[in-house]
């Protein structure tokens, strides 16, 4: 076609500001905490042949699973779509993520033809199943997990599907907020559809249309052309979950990715874990979109986010693994698992385009639900999702109580849940010297501690990074550990990083989330800046000697010539391998 340069940014922006404008709908309308104030959803469009073409800045690891869960829409219906139309669907195992996260897709009609999708995936606060939320990682199949949905109508031409509507919310413990939420989905379709309608009113339908492929096609050519810079070759890396929650034997992650000479990827899975018995199984949609979440993130700011990128990488999961499970495995914790997928492909990566990679981050969100009933038996969920630590970056520190680099979501102020739910936050706080040192510190890790107000609750955990810590790069240190803890009548009890467990009223649950991995040589950290922390409650005194060999004077001022001295002396001690501790 003869591509406007003009024109072509004008769609491009528009497209992008409906799904941002989608996005908005949801958060102004939903009713929970995990959508509204947490903002574990998605939106974006798709052209009429089912391609991504825009995203909301919204959920990344969400957005690389549409595709699939589109095309199974595509192939229950086909050309059976009209104007009207609502499909929902959750089914891991027909395109899906997990059973929390419910797709919505309304197809967009003008003048009498299909022109394009809205997307709309929010994660409900419960859809049913053996545990209050829907989220446990403690599940052994899927059948436990909840309501399953493949591609069905809720809308057919307008019309509700009141049959779908009855199952549904007889099947979810807090139908108010799920059909809430629901209402919320389809509120921001119809906002991208009018939207939509103006764009296509101004230029011309076939004429967006035209555009919409174009924009693929372009960013297909800008990532094959970045990727042709990269150096050839295989790289590999591995990383680990501890455990599943049933037996200590940890988790595999391992991938080797492969550039080749025509601007793609191979990015092969083998020699990951097999499919494990608990909730962490990462369904094939969810492992492709984490795969191609952690290419783009290395790839150019200019580069449009849809469907080509990727086009550009080819995924290799072995089947009946971990990252490719096979009926009846649960996946409803498999998030931890696209974490650590996650962080695996970074740590590929950091050997092909070492300047654009960080350390490792805090290895994900923590999920902490507590749930129970109410003094007048109505029943209470609160989904938790802990964001914290980015690694060392290869220019500054890492950040702190922010999203994950694979997400956009928020912690939930402390006074929002506990206006909502019978709980107290006894703290909300850094944890001093869980960073990992390096020339460029990693985030320090949070601390959250819930005190139980309800005569009883279900506390259901989905921790990590107690034994496997997130990596340093470039000679930096791994960050702290997380850790889980239990305080009643002032005794305290560790805890596993995967549990279910009833707890009393007025006991304390404590969660240590892990901080950031270093980068680069913790000895050559600006001695200002280890001043500064210090200052901060960041880091201790005693961290600073041991890990980058700052000395205090009587004046809590930096002692020049006793640092110089330790640090030679560590280093030293480095070169013939006793390591920085010595």
């Amino acid at each position: 076609m003869n591509v406007d340069p003009i024109t072509f940014a004008v769609i491009k922006s528009g497209l992008d500001s409906i799904a941002d404008d989608m996005a908005y709908t949801v958060v102004r309308i939903a009713r929970s905490e995990i959508v509204k104030d947490v903002m574990d959803f998605s939106a974006a469009l798709c052209a009429a042949d089912g391609q991504m073409v825009a995203q909301a800045k919204t959920i990344a690891q969400h957005l690389g699973a549409i595709p699939e869960a589109m095309q199974a829409v595509l192939d229950k219906y086909g050309d059976d779509l009209h104007d009207g139309d609502v499909v929902i669907m959750n089914d891991p195992y027909h395109g899906g993520m997990h059973l929390p996260d419910v797709f919505m897709f309304v197809p967009l009609f003008f003048e009498g033809k299909r022109r394009a999708f809205a997307v709309v995936i929010c994660h409900h606060t419960d859809v049913g199943g053996r545990v209050p939320g829907s989220n446990a990682s403690d599940s052994t199949e899927i059948y436990q997990e909840g309501l399953r949905i493949p591609p069905l109508k809720l809308y057919d031409r307008g019309k509700l599907n009141e049959t779908l509507e009855a199952l549904i919310k007889i099947n979810v413990r807090v139908p108010d907020r799920v059909w809430g939420d629901l209402s919320a989905q389809f509120a921001a379709a119809q906002v991208g559809k009018r939207g939509l309608i103006k764009l296509l009113q101004r230029y011309g339908a076939d004429e967006v249309e035209a555009y919409m492929q174009e924009l693929l096609d372009y960013a297909e050519r800008l990532t094959k052309a970045e990727i042709r810079q990269w150096p050839k070759g295989t790289y590999r890396f591995t990383d680990h979950i501890d455990n599943d929650g049933f037996s200590d034997k940890p988790i595999p992650i391992c991938v080797a990715i492969t550039v080749r000479d025509d601007g793609t990827l191979l990015v092969d899975y083998t020699g990951s874990s097999p499919q494990v018995k608990g909730a962490l199984n990462s369904t094939l949609s969810f492992t492709h979109s984490l795969t191609y979440l952690s290419v783009r993130c290395v790839l150019g700011r200019d580069v449009p986010n849809n469907v080509g990128v990727f086009r550009c990488i080819d995924v290799k999961a072995p089947e009946a693994s971990v990252l490719n499970p096979v009926m009846p495995g649960p996946c409803a914790a498999r998030a931890l698992t696209g974490y650590r997928v996650f962080d695996t492909m970074l740590g590929a990566l950091a050997q092909i385009v070492p300047d654009r990679v960080p350390a490792a981050g805090e290895g994900g969100n923590s999920v902490i639900c507590i749930s129970g009933l109410r003094a007048n038996r109505k029943p209470f969920i609160i989904v938790d999702m802990i964001c914290g630590a980015w690694g060392g970056r290869p220019d500054k520190d890492g950040l702190e109580a922010v999203t994950n680099a694979s997400q956009n979501l928020s912690n939930m102020p402390v006074e929002v849940m506990e206006a909502e739910h019978p709980v107290r936050v006894e703290e909300y706080a850094f944890v001093p010297d869980s960073c990992g040192a390096g020339h460029w510190r990693g985030g320090i890790g949070v601390r959250r501690a819930y005190r139980i107000l309800a005569p009883e609750a279900l506390l259901q955990m989905r921790t990590d990074r107690v034994l496997f810590r997130p990596y340093g790069l470039a000679g930096g240190e791994a960050g702290g550990p997380s850790r889980n803890a239990m305080v009643r009548n002032g005794e305290t009890r560790p805890l596993p990083g995967k549990i279910t467990m009833s707890v009393e009223e007025d006991t304390v649950i404590v969660h240590d989330q892990a901080g950031g991995g270093g980068f680069g040589d913790p000895l050559t950290r600006d001695a200002a800046l280890v001043l500064e922390d210090i200052h901060d409650g960041k880091i201790t005194p005693s961290y600073a000697r041991e890990r980058h060999g700052i000395v205090l004077g009587a004046n809590g001022l930096v002692d020049e010539a006793g640092s110089q001295s330790l640090r030679r002396a560590k280093t030293a001690a480095a070169r013939t391998g006793a390591g920085h501790g010595a």
